[in-house]
């Protein structure tokens, strides 16, 4: 008798403990398993073969790169573009191996070192490296963050994107006729008070260094800003604007950004939450700007893609993103028709960056 009362005294013990856990745990363990039955359409692999411009890869060694087609052949994925090949001797050794082991299914883009901006001579420096990198066989420039949030001139000041020091690099890749992608800023949220109303605000939670201010280092309009004055004042040089220029919360905004600067495209790579929350409104978006949008996922997680390419080819209700911090609430498909997807998937890179293998698309 003993022995049982002890055993239920322990179970409701147990039970009562879990219950008080249960009601005070943090927010970041909430959790909820939707209880809706809708159809489901998980695609592991896309409707037609894709061009990711937004990858990054430190690693592009055979051995690394055979593993990459394993699971880019799993996705569906045509050409995987690096956009960390940085420049001189490790650009080139990228582009070596590439060329020794899959030639047509990677494309690497290079990058301006921005450190010394202000000596003499850095500008004619930058420049002339630029041009040796695509022609040793770049297809493109990667733009980091970094210039406008932490780049300094060697005064130490902010290295503001549209300094126009630089208007010699993007002046160089529109006689070259390779596009620009860029990266600026970072939500607008990030900037926002980390405050019960702030929808980032897990993210700023577990992430705290992403939190800035309008002193930290600037305002986020005013980064923004800058990258657009750049777009105008450069018309001939292609640039893709990257995350939707953080405008994928503001279709009617990018819409008239878009309208203005015709050499803007944009790329959807960790943005995909913002779309997949007003399918609508992001399906009518991708429709009249199908000529101008590109497919792009930032971090190389084959696990991830799937949403991507159910967000964009199905009708699916109310599924679960993958990455909570991001976005706590469910995904919707914009099912987009057929040629729609082919665009964003891989006509308008084709069209955009030079020297890819077009036979790698014939359906």
């Amino acid at each position: 008798m003993k022995v049982k009362n002890l055993t239920l005294c322990i179970t409701l013990l147990f039970m009562a403990f879990y219950d008080i856990t249960a009601q005070n745990m943090d927010f970041e363990a909430y959790n909820p398993q939707s209880t809706l039955v809708v159809p489901t359409n998980e695609i592991k692999k896309a409707k037609f073969p894709f061009i990711d411009v937004h990858s990054h890869q430190r690693d592009m060694s055979p051995e690394a790169l055979t593993a990459l087609i394993k699971d880019m052949d799993a996705l569906n994925e045509g050409i995987m573009v690096n956009l960390s090949g940085g420049s001189g001797e490790r650009l080139n050794a990228m582009l070596k191996s590439i060329a020794e082991n899959h030639p047509d299914r990677f494309a690497v883009f290079a990058n301006v070192d921005f450190e010394g901006v202000g000596t003499e001579d850095w500008s004619e420096k930058a420049v002339a490296q630029l041009e040796t990198d695509i022609k040793n066989g770049a297809k493109g420039l990667k733009i980091f963050k970094s210039l406008g949030l932490r780049y300094t001139d060697i005064q130490g000041n902010r290295l503001a994107i549209d300094d126009p020091r630089l208007d010699a690099i993007w002046q160089k890749c529109g006689e070259m006729g390779v596009p620009v992608l860029i990266h600026a800023a970072d939500p607008k949220s990030f900037w926002a008070p980390m405050d019960s109303g702030n929808e980032r605000w897990l993210e700023l939670k577990t992430h705290p260094r992403r939190q800035r201010s309008d002193t930290d280092p600037a305002p986020w309009e005013q980064i923004i800003k800058e990258q657009h004055t750049v777009f105008k004042k450069h018309p001939n040089t292609k640039f893709i604007n990257a995350h939707m220029g953080w405008y994928a919360n503001d279709l009617n905004k990018l819409s008239g950004l878009l309208d203005a600067m015709p050499n803007m495209y944009v790329g959807i790579g960790a943005v995909i939450a913002e779309l997949g929350r007003q399918p609508q409104n992001a399906r009518a978006f991708f429709i009249k700007y199908q000529d101008r949008i590109l497919f792009g996922k930032d971090s190389w997680k084959p696990e991830e893609f799937p949403t991507y390419f159910r967000v964009l080819e199905t009708n699916d209700e109310y599924f679960p993103y993958y990455k909570k911090y991001h976005a706590f609430w469910a995904m919707y498909g914009l099912n987009l028709p057929d040629e729609v997807l082919r665009k964003v998937y891989y006509k308008n890179a084709l069209k955009l960056i030079p020297g890819l293998d077009k036979g790698l698309f014939k359906e």
